[in-house]
């Protein structure tokens, strides 16, 4: 087992649910693969923390796709006179009707 699997493995052991936790953690493995999971532990183990929670989080941050890149505006669609935010219009507007 690689080493920061192992020191999340011996922390856990001295809570309640540990085994439960190490349980969640070696099945993100299946899913996830073993380097992944290891550096997932080997942050959580930096920010000193050690739970199944906060190792199955950074995994899922992981997995999140990158944002969308920006598309340009074409220069046609681009607006030329610039809306005016007026409530007065729309006053105007409800007296006519």
């Amino acid at each position: 087992m690689p080493a920061a699997i192992e020191r999340i493995r011996r922390k856990l052991a001295s809570t309640d649910d540990g085994n439960r936790q190490m349980v969640d953690i070696l099945n993100a493995v299946l899913t996830d693969g073993l380097s992944a999971v290891e550096a997932a532990c080997t942050e959580a183990l930096g920010h000193g923390l050690h739970s199944a929670d906060v190792i199955l989080n950074i995994l899922a941050r992981q997995r999140e796709p990158a944002p969308p890149a920006n598309i340009m505006t074409p220069a046609a669609l681009t607006l030329r006179h610039a809306p005016i935010a007026d409530c007065a219009r729309y006053d105007n507007l409800r007296r006519i009707i």
